[in-house]
């Protein structure tokens, strides 16, 4: 009750503006990994984002309550990230910063080089989570330059990107490097729930992290009748239901959104629950419907397209 009216005090008397008074963490939970590092379940994701876009953005959803921040390489916004990053006001070790190399980045002495750029770019001295982006190239070369990284503190956790690709690229890090990946990011949403990889990763204490998890837009989910009658009896909306149900499954979710209300709605899913039914329901509507079909082979052409610095 005191640090309230301390809060309100402050604004009264016009000693701290109402901006930083919203930089104030949401009830968003975390996920332990299995290096003993604290995630926050859900973030933002910055896919599609120019520069500008995710940083304003990320600054819209820094103010509500989000820490967690995922960006690539690939995504050509980094620095926008590490530009609101330093304008928050929000201490750096408050707010999860995941990023992601390029194939085109993948190799012993070259991958470290890549790590400083994208350090320089982010405006920070350390990445908490560093995804190898997509199991084409020297993947294996890449993996213990981050195994360095996170030696020199440069990095807190390492991930694998869409290594659900087939089980050689899963085993050729999982079983062989001496840092095990601490997260899996793959497409999952209630229509392709990956129950086979979540199955797949339970014995190495690995999370599912989700892209797409709205379904790419997809309009049969976001008016699916089943989430429609869970959203009227919670009076949330569809999108509101559906992420939700991914934290409840245990999955780290990072809906991504430039719209300031889609920001403010996203996070707004911590002040209910679904019943065992109603997860029962949204369970059922898996058909192993995915929206990104690119096949391994397809990727391959990833590791001779270079980014900018």
């Amino acid at each position: 009750m005191k640090n309230y009216l301390f809060v309100i005090a402050l604004l009264l008397f016009g000693n701290i503006s109402i901006a930083n008074a919203q930089n104030m963490k949401s009830n968003v939970p975390v996920l332990k990994l299995n290096n003993g590092i604290e995630m926050p379940q859900f973030g933002l994701g910055t896919f599609t984002a120019s520069k500008d876009a995710c940083k304003d953005a990320c600054l819209v959803a820094l103010k509500n309550g989000y820490r967690h921040i995922d960006t690539a390489h690939a995504y050509g916004n980094e620095s926008g990230v590490g530009e609101a990053l330093n304008e928050s006001g929000i201490p750096r070790e408050e707010i999860w910063i995941t990023s992601k190399l390029w194939p085109s980045e993948y190799g012993e002495g070259i991958t470290m080089e890549a790590i400083d750029k994208m350090l320089a770019r982010l405006q920070t001295t350390y990445i908490d989570l560093l995804y190898v982006h997509q199991p084409v190239g020297d993947f294996v070369g890449a993996w213990k330059d981050m195994e360095k990284a996170v030696v020199a503190g440069k990095v807190r956790a390492l991930g694998i990107s869409n290594f659900d690709a087939n089980d050689e690229v899963f085993h050729a890090i999982v079983d062989n490097m001496k840092i095990k990946p601490a997260v899996l990011q793959i497409e999952c949403h209630p229509y392709a729930q990956r129950n086979d990889i979540r199955e797949k990763v339970k014995p190495y204490g690995i999370a599912i992290e989700c892209w797409y998890p709205l379904g790419h837009g997809d309009k049969g989910l976001l008016s699916d009748p089943v989430i429609a009658k869970i959203a009227e009896a919670h009076n949330k909306s569809i999108v509101q239901i559906i992420l939700r149900w991914h934290i409840q499954e245990g999955l780290s979710v990072i809906p991504g959104a430039t719209n300031p209300d889609y920001i403010k709605q996203n996070i707004s899913i911590f002040d209910f629950a679904l019943s065992e039914d109603e997860m029962a329901a949204m369970r059922s509507l898996n058909k192993d419907k995915r929206f990104f079909n690119m096949t391994l082979e397809q990727k391959q052409g990833f590791v001779n397209f270079k980014m900018n610095d």
